[in-house]
């Protein structure tokens, strides 16, 4: 479990919590906002620190934190790398399904085309003959 505190938000104090962008049991990854605080300038998200599920919120809509402040619990850190290793091995077989798309590259051949322009250069040959019979 990870304690999830509010970062240095400057020289703000007291700055009240606007919105909630997640709820216990969600997973978030990284960097991903947790909630929105408004000071009398401005507005900003705080991030996850690290990926998880959130476990208990210590906040709600209209509290006030500062820097240091506990938003929440972060769980499942060492829960996810456990479950990475089966997830990773099941991923690996779809892999190969992306190989497939490569042989529709083999759509390069239509600009063969390009070469029955010169059959449209022979009919040109006749018009000189033309001419040349004038």
């Amino acid at each position: 479990m990870t304690e999830v505190r509010v970062p240095d938000i400057g020289d703000f104090k007291d700055v009240e919590i606007i919105e909630l962008l997640v709820g216990p049991g969600d997973r978030v990854e990284p960097e991903a906002p947790l909630l929105t605080l408004e000071s009398d300038k401005a507005t900003m998200e705080i991030p996850s620190p690290s990926g998880g599920v959130i476990g208990k919120l210590h906040v709600g809509v209209g509290d006030r934190v500062s820097e240091g402040s506990l938003i929440l619990e972060l769980e499942g850190d060492s829960a996810p790398d456990a479950e990475t290793p089966a997830t990773e091995g099941e991923q690996q077989a779809p892999a190969p399904s992306p190989e497939p798309e490569t042989p529709p590259e083999p759509a390069v051949p239509p600009a063969t085309p390009a070469p029955a322009a010169p059959p449209q250069t022979a009919p040109a040959p006749p018009a000189r003959a033309g001419a040349a019979g004038a």
